[in-house]
Formats: C-alpha cells, structure tokens, sequence
C-alpha cells in the first residue's frame, strides 16, 4: 500500500513538473510563463455599464486560479484580446395569452487569442451563453446575478478553448 501510494506521487509531481499537464485540465507548455487579458469593450448594441470590466476580470482570475502563468500588462505568451459583441433579453416560452413565461438574457463575446510561441494554437472565435429567468422577475435585481453566472460560463470556455485543448 505505501508502494503504491509512493509511486502515485512521484508520478503526480513528475507530471506537474513536467509543466505539460495540470489537474485543472490546462495543457501549458513549461516555456509559457506569461498572460495577457486586454480590456474587453463593449460593442453591443444594448450596453450594460460593468460589463466590459466584468467580463475582463473574470477571465483573469480563470488564469490566476487554474494556472502558475504570470499576469502581465505587456505582451504575453498567451494574448487575449476581446470585445462584447452582444448583450440581449428577449423573450421565450411564450404562452397561451401572447405574454412570455420567460425571457432569456445572452451574452457574446469575440475573442482573438495568440500563442507566442505554438502558432496553431491561436483562434479567433466567438462564444455566447445564456440565462432564462422568468419574466415575473425585474431585470434590474437579478441582472448582477445572470451576468456573474454567464461571465463565468464564457470565462471557462475561453480558458478550455485557449489551453485546455478542449
């Protein structure tokens, strides 16, 4: 059982010395030491004031929790540059009397990343999710809530997309 239990970690800290593979699922080469998240601007037609710093910041902190790469103002190894494409509430589940049981709130954001150092891996690429509430609910009190739990949602995607391999 010791064995066992001793083999087990001399793989698990071969591995993350290796700089290849980590247990959030990120597969960064060891030459990659750096990151660089621009400022996302709002470009939507409907503009919500905190989004673009919402957004920015959530993607961030994805880098900072689930990887050892340095944040960093200047040119990264990794470099992302972003815009919020759109931002929309519209209606779903209509009923019976033409009013909506639900209203769908959609976040899209355009994302240009660049591997300094592997260029296959850079994309330009578009991600969009969404959050249903019902429509008895004022926008405007629930709002901070939907952004944070669709923010984050767009945050993982662009993380696994960038160095996840996913």
């Amino acid at each position: 059982m010791i064995k066992e239990v001793g083999i087990f970690i001399f793989t698990s800290i071969s591995l993350i010395s290796c700089g290849i593979y980590s247990f959030t699922g990120a597969s960064i080469s060891a030459d990659i030491e750096t990151v660089s998240i621009g400022y996302f601007q709002n470009n939507a037609s409907m503009v919500q004031p905190t989004l673009s710093n919402i957004m920015t910041e959530s993607l961030k902190d994805q880098f900072i929790s689930q990887t050892n790469l340095s944040l960093t103002d200047a040119i990264g190894d990794l470099q992302f540059e972003g815009e919020i494409t759109a931002y929309t509430v519209k209606p779903i589940a209509i009923q019976a009397n033409e009013t909506a049981a639900q209203n769908r709130l959609t976040i899209s954001v355009k994302v240009t990343f660049t591997n300094r150092l592997d260029e296959n891996q850079n994309y330009s690429q578009s991600f969009s999710h969404y959050a249903d509430f019902d429509s008895s609910q004022d926008l405007s009190i629930i709002e901070t809530e939907l952004i944070d739990q669709i923010v984050q949602v767009l945050s993982e995607n662009i993380f696994n997309k960038s160095v996840a391999n996913w």
